[in-house]
This record gives C-alpha cells, sequence and structure tokens, in this order.
C-alpha cells in the first residue's frame, strides 16, 4: 500500500484557490506519527516547508510565505491531510508533497509521490 498519495493540484490563476488533499495509509497515519506536513518545490529550488499539523494535538505551524492564504487540516477518521490555497500567487507555482514524521525521529521520512499547482498571472 502507498503510505502517501496527494491529490487536487492544478492549473489555475492567481487569486483562485486549490485545496489539495493526502490520502494516507493506515501505517502513516498510525499513532506512531508526530506531526504531517506539506512541503513544496518549485524548478531549480530547494524543497521548502509549507505548513505542518500535530496528528494528536492539531496544532499547526506555516511558513511566513503562506500564512493568511494557506489552511492545513486534517481528517484521522478518512486518514487524509488536506491544504486549503486562497489567494493563490505565480510564486506558489510547485510540486507540493505530504509528509510524515513519526515520535523520535527528527525529520519527515515519509512522502508522496507530489501534485504539480501551477498559478499564472
Amino acid at each position: 500500500q502507498v503510505p502517501l498519495v496527494e491529490s487536487g493540484g492544478g492549473l489555475v490563476r492567481a487569486g483562485e484557490s486549490l485545496t489539495l488533499s493526502c490520502a494516507a495509509s493506515s501505517r502513516a497515519f498510525s499513532g506512531s506519527t508526530m506531526s504531517l506536513a506539506w512541503f513544496r518545490q518549485a524548478p531549480d529550488q530547494e524543497r521548502e516547508f509549507v505548513a505542518s499539523i500535530s496528528r494528536n494535538t492539531g496544532a499547526t505551524s506555516y511558513a511566513d510565505s503562506v500564512v493568511g492564504r494557506f489552511t492545513i487540516s486534517k481528517d484521522n477518521a478518512k486518514q487524509t491531510l488536506f491544504l486549503q490555497m486562497d489567494l493563490l500567487r505565480p510564486g506558489d507555482t510547485a510540486v507540493y508533497y505530504c509528509a510524515t514524521k513519526k515520535f523520535g525521529r527528527s525529520a519527515y521520512e515519509t512522502w508522496g509521490q507530489g501534485t504539480q499547482v501551477t498559478v499564472t498571472a
């Protein structure tokens, strides 16, 4: 079973919205998972953190560049992670990845295959 599968990417104009989803396997969304996150990577750039959410407490964290525009959420029953993206900008164009981090680990070690988001001016 593929641990993480993203969907919802697409081509939109600046100012529009998209919602990304990440369907997680039972193992990826288990009680040993501490945090779930979204990262993105634009062409010729390093992968960067976008947002994260604690699996148990729901506490969230965001990159400064998306504060007030993006909202991360999860549905534990459906084992799904979401990223609501509003007021999109051309600079948000990237491949978006979801990832999970286990308790006791310092890095996100399980990754999805990514979904492309393209924002035109």
